[in-house]
């Protein structure tokens, strides 16, 4: 299966090396330890951001590369070509759900503070928006944020949080006026009087990524926490929704590629029938026409982050591409897997960890049904 595409340049040739390189040596041999203890280790994300990959899309004053969306979708596709998805949401979440509200909103003694350790892998973050009772509807969020003198304080409860365990930095949305989008983005630091994490929470996959509930009581932050405008939180997270479900694909279309490529060499060696099943017409085909699905949902989301470096509001077009490689992601690897026999319902293969980790890409970040009414809204 080929990678050639007409957006491809010797310098995402060069960084989707770098990133391989990293997971041989770093990620796969090890991660099925972080499988058990539920993390992934704080020194294997700092040796990530000294090698310059947490901020690609970031200011050189910072660290940074000042680079474009299209490298960013080189760096999350080739991250995503590990098979430890837990690893793989855990750089996500932080390099493009998290860290860019920062990027995008904060000011310059917010960035002087603390942009550089974000980049350097020193401070990991987390987004604090989806609740116990919202997750894809935003502006049904309750947590509340109220000014008192020169200070805010928060008060509610967040659910489903990647990265809520360990993370250092937080971006947390609150409602801070009676409107349903009267919400404002705040940063909290770790160990902040009142800010506690509720729980760990046990997952079906993912289970090498911190997931938590996140719990504010009273948690007294100063008014210079505020990140951007009072009451323009809603918008700052609609915006930033292009940048996470983008990558969201990639580890969609990452995982497909991984599924099907196992699946071609192990129906090559397995023998039954009399010769290999890659003999039998059925696997043959079935396996082509996911290939074939696969590549055009890969070459469709490379052309949603082209129209990003363009300047266009590609609200539709991201929410189809999320729906479409959520969708496709369980589509490829339950068929690969099933290709696998008993073998791929043992755990701690590849092939079914990957189905147990596809299963969330039609549900986090904007469940399809979801997605699928921001596509019909707009025609």
């Amino acid at each position: 299966m080929s990678n050639v595409s007409i957006y491809d340049t010797p310098e995402y040739e060069s960084l989707r090396d770098q990133i391989g390189r990293f997971i041989a040596k770093e990620v796969e041999p090890h991660a099925a330890a972080w499988e058990e203890t539920g993390f992934v280790p704080r020194d294997v994300l700092k040796r990530m951001g000294a090698a310059g990959l947490f901020g690609l899309m970031y200011e050189e004053q910072y660290g940074g590369a000042d680079s474009d969306a299209m490298t960013n979708l080189v760096f999350a596709e080739a991250l995503s070509q590990s098979t430890f998805a837990g690893f793989i949401i855990t750089v996500l979440v932080h390099t493009d759900m998290a860290s860019p509200h920062l990027h995008h909103a904060g000011n310059a003694a917010q960035k002087d503070k603390y942009m550089k350790k974000v980049i350097a892998g020193e401070l990991i973050t987390a987004v604090g928006i989806t609740e116990p009772g919202a997750g894809s509807d935003v502006a049904g969020i309750r947590s509340t944020a109220k000014r008192d003198g020169d200070d805010w304080v928060i008060n509610g409860t967040k659910m489903f949080i990647t990265n809520g365990v360990h993370a250092d930095l937080y971006f947390v949305a609150a409602k801070t006026g009676p409107g349903k989008r009267d919400i404002s983005m705040f940063i909290v630091e770790k160990g902040t009087p009142g800010f506690t994490v509720g729980r760990a929470l046990k997952k079906t996959g993912w289970l090498s990524s911190d997931t938590a509930e996140l719990i504010f009581d009273n948690v007294r932050i100063p008014a210079w926490n505020l990140l951007g405008e009072e009451g323009k939180g809603f918008y700052s997270v609609m915006k930033n929704f292009q940048t996470e479900r983008i990558a969201l694909g990639a580890m969609a279309v990452g995982h497909c590629q991984q599924a099907l490529k196992l699946t071609l060499d192990y129906v090559r060696q397995r023998q039954a029938f009399g010769g290999p099943l890659w003999d039998q017409q059925v696997i043959r085909q079935r396996l082509a026409m996911l290939d074939a699905k696969t590549r055009a949902a890969r070459a469709f989301m490379y052309h949603c982050a082209w129209r990003v470096t363009q300047g266009h509001d590609i609200v539709q077009d991201v929410s189809m591409l999320k729906a479409l490689t959520g969708e496709l992601v369980n589509e490829v690897v339950q068929t690969c897997q099933q290709f696998h026999g008993g073998m791929g319902f043992i755990r701690e293969t590849a092939i079914e960890r990957l189905w147990r980790d596809a299963r969330v890409l039609a549900i986090g970040g904007g469940a399809t049904e979801v997605m699928l009414e921001e596509v019909a809204k707009r025609y």
